[in-house]
């Protein structure tokens, strides 16, 4: 692998309200990443209330915990193979939590991944080793190595 990796995304808003000043304004905006794929974002709606903000896009704070638990897919997948083990489905319903920090800052303070796995195969991995797993996982998942965020898997 090289010294230094890039990734791209730009991230494009333009004023479609008359005021501004005021906070009277659409905060809707787009993510286009480095592939060509252009999605819409905006402000949690739990942050700010529509129609200064889309429920249907794509928030930063539900971006994060789903980088995170893409990461540890992957990251999984990649471990499970590895070791000889056949999974086929992975599903995770994962959930961030937002809290205030020493400064009164809201960040997303904890991730909790709940993967649900199925196996196949001659050798399938008991929960203990599916546990290891899971742990090395999170030590060599890229996202969670990058962010302070409390990250806790629930294996079901």
């Amino acid at each position: 692998m090289p010294a230094a990796l890039h990734h791209h995304a730009t991230v494009t808003w333009t004023r479609q309200d008359p005021e501004f000043s005021s906070g009277r304004y659409s905060r809707a905006h787009t993510w286009t990443f480095d592939g060509g794929l252009t999605l819409p974002a905006s402000p949690s709606p739990q942050v700010v209330r529509p129609p200064w903000s889309d429920p249907a896009a794509i928030d930063p704070e539900e971006a994060l915990v789903a980088a995170i638990a893409s990461c540890h897919l992957l990251t999984f997948l990649y471990l499970a193979a590895g070791a000889g083990f056949t999974c086929d489905a992975y599903q995770d319903a994962a959930e961030g939590t937002m809290t205030r920090n020493e400064a009164g800052v809201w960040w997303v303070s904890a991730v909790v991944l709940r993967p649900q796995i199925t196996w196949s195969g001659p050798s399938r991995p008991t929960p203990e080793q599916v546990a290891a797993l899971h742990e090395q996982a999170h030590e060599q998942c890229f996202i969670a190595a990058s962010v302070r965020t409390a990250v806790r898997v629930e294996a079901i």
